[in-house]
């Protein structure tokens, strides 16, 4: 039966975490991001974030976004820099048409950093991406 269950490749969606100037605290704040790059809206998108090590892990943090459309992006949440001591994981889940996708994009431990920075597709920023 497992042969039978064909689990799609998700391509042109990422992950990013952005080092951008908050105008209201008047701080530099790091804030994941999640990315459509794709031509098509993604429907029901569900993220679901943890960090761990060997002896840490952080609590389980959700969150839904009814409709992420092409070719845009959207906050998932604001990152403490004390998590990237750990692994980040961010499982994600969504629908396009009437078909189920889902991708788990992993930051290892110290890569979200000021010298790993690169251009982020569509945010005219830099951060780190996982694809």
């Amino acid at each position: 039966m497992k042969k039978d269950i064909e689990i799609p490749k998700v391509e042109g969606v990422y992950i990013a975490v952005v080092n951008e100037y908050n105008d209201l605290y008047k701080t530099q704040d790091w804030n994941a991001y999640i990315i459509n790059d794709k031509d098509v809206d993604l429907e029901m998108v569900i993220i679901v974030t943890s960090g761990y090590s060997k002896d840490k892990a952080t609590s389980i943090f959700r969150k839904k976004i009814d409709t992420l459309p092409a070719k845009s992006y959207a906050k998932i949440e604001l990152m403490q820099e004390d998590l990237f001591a750990l692994n980040n994981q961010f499982q994600v889940t969504f629908f396009k048409g009437n078909t189920m996708f889902d991708k788990t994009y992993l930051f290892r431990k110290n890569t979200i950093n000021l010298k790993a920075l690169q251009a982020i597709p569509l945010m005219d920023v830099k951060g780190v991406l996982v694809k």
